[in-house]
């Protein structure tokens, strides 16, 4: 199998080190920071554009990206197929038997699934996050590391719950919305809403126009 990490930030150089913790070898990483294609210690690095003359049926792809709407304009961008993705599961996280996760999904070092959770697609289960039993995490949503989800929460598409946030159970947030770190979620948030505090007050409720700019 050859790997090809899109992106080579901050959150990448964690994802490659997962990659070569679960026993791949890194093929390439592209970047539009880099111009032309060059080849270091023998992992090839290049241009977004380059990975479909890399594509083939044996190459998998992580979209190592943090920021949520531009991990999702990445995927939608390529075009690639959904099995084309590569699921990213550190040997040291914690997964029941009877949870699902998605395709493109990265489940960082000491994070935990528990029992019938559902985490969608190009999905960040961040470092030692909790995602407790019968939880739905959706596509381009990013759990922030110490984040925890009580019971029976939804997180619709593309939410981030900031670093060591709670969410108490049966707990909806909307589409897009952001919680704070270290926030207490008691209530369900709309889409499209910033919340912070314990427990958690909406102090924005204009993100939807920062995503039709994106």
């Amino acid at each position: 199998m050859r790997v090809v990490i899109i992106g080579n930030g901050g959150h990448s150089k964690v994802v490659q080190e997962m990659v070569i913790r679960q026993g791949y070898s890194i093929h390439a990483i592209v970047d539009d920071k880099y111009g032309s294609e060059r080849v270091i210690d023998g992992i090839v690095y290049a241009p977004l554009n380059s990975i479909h003359k890399m594509r083939d049926k044996e190459m998998k792809v992580v979209v190592a990206i943090g920021h949520n709407m531009v991990r999702m304009h990445v995927v939608s961008k390529l075009k690639l197929p959904s099995e084309q993705y590569l699921t990213v599961i550190d040997p040291t996280a914690v997964v029941s038997n009877s949870a699902a996760v998605g395709c493109g999904t990265v489940v960082m070092p000491q994070a935990v699934i528990n029992a019938d959770a559902q985490i969608h697609d190009h999905c960040i289960i961040n470092t030692g996050a909790v995602i407790e039993h019968d939880n739905s995490v959706w596509d381009y949503s990013h759990i922030s590391p110490r984040a925890t989800l009580t019971g029976n929460v939804t997180i619709d598409e593309g939410v981030h719950i900031g670093a060591g946030a709670t969410v108490i159970p049966g707990m909806n947030i909307g589409e897009w919305s952001i919680i704070g770190a270290g926030a207490t979620v008691i209530r369900s948030v709309p889409a499209y809403c910033k919340a912070v505090g314990t427990p958690a007050r909406i102090i924005n409720r204009s993100l939807g126009a920062v995503k039709d700019i994106m």
